[in-house]
């Protein structure tokens, strides 16, 4: 994701492997100066974490962003829960699509945005076993033909 203005940070491939990823929104993140400073130094994680939704408010649980080295007094929890920043007619298809059975609301990346940290999330549903071993075979079938073509074209 190396687009004009747009620096990758942390990515949620776990979240691919295990769900089917149905919608994706873009969400602002409420920090304070000693996170973005981490977050610009890349130490974040978003595997361990997930979405939550309280009173009309979407929270990220969870993330982990480390702290800043030269913050001191500053640095807040690293695991505190932090608000997402969306329009209310996202947050309301959000609340609706979610209480159906088998959805949940996922991180997928973080990333900076022409300077403002922003988080990719997505309405995911869970994958069966036999959805995964198919998404295997299908990675497996595409890198063997990869590998054919590459010997062919020496």
């Amino acid at each position: 994701m190396k687009k004009e203005g747009v620096k990758l940070v942390a990515n949620n491939k776990k979240a691919y492997h295990d769900y089917f990823i149905e919608d994706k929104y873009e969400a602002g993140m409420a920090l304070v100066g000693t996170e973005v400073k981490s977050l610009r130094q890349g130490k974040c994680s978003i595997k361990e974490s997930y979405i939550r939704i309280e009173k009309g408010e979407v929270y990220v649980v969870g993330m982990n962003i480390s702290p800043y080295e030269k913050g001191n007094i500053f640095n807040r929890d690293p695991l505190r829960t932090r608000k997402l920043l969306l329009h209310k007619s996202e947050i309301n298809k959000l609340i609706g699509d979610s209480s159906e059975k088998g959805y949940t609301i996922m991180p997928l990346q973080v990333y900076f945005k022409d300077g403002k940290a922003k988080i990719e999330i997505g309405l995911a549903k869970g994958k069966k076993n036999y959805d995964k071993r198919q998404d295997i075979a299908k990675k497996d079938m595409r890198r063997e033909v990869e590998r054919e073509f590459k010997v062919k074209n020496l």
